[in-house]
Parts: C-alpha cells; sequence; structure tokens
C-alpha cells in the first residue's frame, strides 16, 4: 500500500479512515466499529475524527472501536474553531482524549479557522504537545492564503497536515493548494474522496474506466476508480468514511487499482481541473 509522510517523519498508509456521520445511530453501531476494525485488521492505520462530529458520538465510537489496539491507530481529532483559544484547545483536547479512552492524539487539527488569532491556537497546539497530549498538530480547512499566514508564525514543531475537500467533484485545490502544501513537506487529507451523494459515482466516465479494470474483489466499481484516482496523488492521505465492513472492504480493495494514463487523460476530459484560482470549497 503507498504511504505518506508527515514533516515529523511519521509514516502512514495513504488510505485512511474518516468517521463524520458514525456514531449518529445506535442500529448501526456494531457494524460501524466492525467497520474500523476490519480497516486495522487490513492495514490501515489513520482513524480521523473530530469533536463536532455528533458532538462527540462519533469519538465515543471511535474509542470503542479502537479499545484494545491503540498502538495500531494513528488518531486523528478536530478542534472546532470557538475552542481554539490557548486555554480552549486544551479543555476540548482533554475532553476529546476521555471521550477516545486514550491519553494523547497523533495529530490534532484546527477544524476551519475562526476569529481566534492562528498565534494563540498554535501556541495552545504547542502546549498540548509538550504535555504529551498530542504528538503532532496541522489544519484543516485552510487555503493558500492562510497557509501562507501559518507559515509566518514561528513554532518549534512544523504544521504537519491539511485536511481539505478533494475529490473528482471537487479539483478547485490542483491549482495551487496541492502543490504548495506538498512543497512545504505538509500531507494533504482528502476529506470526502468519494464525492457528495451519488452523482459523482453515476459518471458515465468512471463507469467506463471501472469496466476496464479488476480488483481481488471482482470488477472494478466506479467508486473504487475515484477514490484510487485521489490516491494517485503523491503527499495526499485519503479519509473516506466506511460505515460498513461491506464499504470498508471496496474501500480497501481500490488500492490494488493503476490507473493507466489513458483512463486519467478520459477522466479529465469528462472532469476538467481547475483552470483558474477557485474559492476552496467545504463542506
Amino acid at each position: 500500500m503507498k504511504n505518506v509522510t508527515f514533516p515529523n517523519g511519521m509514516t502512514v498508509p495513504a488510505l485512511g479512515m474518516g468517521t463524520w456521520n458514525l456514531g449518529d445511530d445506535n442500529a448501526r453501531r456494531d457494524a460501524e466499529i466492525r467497520s474500523i476494525r476490519m480497516g486495522l485488521d487490513g492495514g490501515l492505520r489513520v482513524v480521523d475524527t473530530a469533536e463536532m462530529y455528533g458532538s462527540g458520538r462519533s469519538e465515543r465510537l471511535v474509542g470503542a472501536a479502537i479499545a484494545g489496539r491503540r498502538d495500531d491507530v494513528y488518531l486523528v481529532d478536530k478542534v472546532l474553531p470557538s475552542n481554539a483559544s490557548r486555554a480552549g484547545v486544551r479543555k476540548a483536547c482533554a475532553a476529546s482524549l476521555k471521550l477516545l479512552g486514550t491519553d494523547h492524539l497523533d495529530l490534532y487539527l484546527l477544524h476551519w479557522r475562526g476569529s481566534i488569532p492562528l498565534e494563540e491556537t498554535v501556541a495552545g497546539f504547542e502546549d498540548l504537545k509538550r504535555a504529551g497530549m498530542i504528538l503532532a498538530w496541522g489544519v484543516s480547512n485552510f487555503d493558500v492564503d492562510d497557509m501562507r499566514e501559518l507559515a509566518r508564525i514561528h513554532t518549534p514543531d512544523p504544521c504537519c497536515a491539511n485536511q481539505v475537500l478533494y475529490s473528482l467533484d471537487y479539483r478547485g485545490v490542483e491549482y495551487d493548494l496541492l502543490g504548495d502544501d506538498r512543497a512545504a513537506g505538509i500531507v494533504t487529507m482528502a476529506y470526502s474522496p468519494l464525492g457528495q451523494g451519488g452523482e459523482l459515482l453515476d459518471a458515465a466516465v468512471l463507469r467506463r474506466v471501472a469496466a476496464r479494470h479488476e480488483t481481488s474483489l471482482g470488477p472494478a466499481t466506479p467508486a473504487q476508480v475515484a477514490l484510487a484516482w485521489v490516491l494517485r496523488q503523491p503527499g495526499v492521505l485519503a479519509i473516506p468514511k466506511a460505515g460498513s465492513p461491506v464499504h470498508q472492504r471496496e474501500n480497501m480493495a481500490a488500492v490494488e487499482l493503476e490507473l493507466t494514463k489513458a483512463d486519467l487523460v478520459e477522466i479529465d476530459g469528462a472532469i476538467p481541473p481547475p483552470r483558474r484560482k477557485e474559492s476552496l470549497a467545504m463542506i
């Protein structure tokens, strides 16, 4: 499986697991826990959550899923901008750690930029790192100007990641942000890499490309093509959600796909890359 390496030297598989909306329905709880554990059994390491997801329900579910196997997990969480003061991040992080049943996060992100100065949030992150509550920090939903402002803040530890919306139907970051972060050694974490709803996965071009490929599960699916397309990018860590073992198995098989140059040209023809700067898309 392809890997990505963070600026602090930590290397993880380029396919991880997102947990947005997981934990919201008790009827799905067992399947969601089994899905995360299946991913870990299959060699995935990154599990991404946020205090905002279900007001802690996602964190609680992740804690149950990783109980007894914390060493297998590269655990990522996100703090709300309203909690991102120097004192606020410590309080928020402590609450998240309690729900997750662990004493530290591998990576802690500012979920999006708010009104609190970046210098204060970063100072809070550095406090957490010194206290051993987090091992690294980063941001989410930051565009080029935000990242350049962040780079001007003197810190003993680098920003390790920028988590952004990136999929075939949201390609705007390819114009500048993706390359800028890659040049700085910052990992791009791609959330919702399979797009929103079923519209992208119904695209005729993905069905045509899928028909030319197979995985160990059988004929490739449009979803696997869409995920393989994101994973082809160097320095990109994709974190699709998988709420069931069946979905998790399909995601993991996507790493077997090697899209050809002809595949990529055909995809670009149907879903073209950006030709000018676009506002950063967020959901």
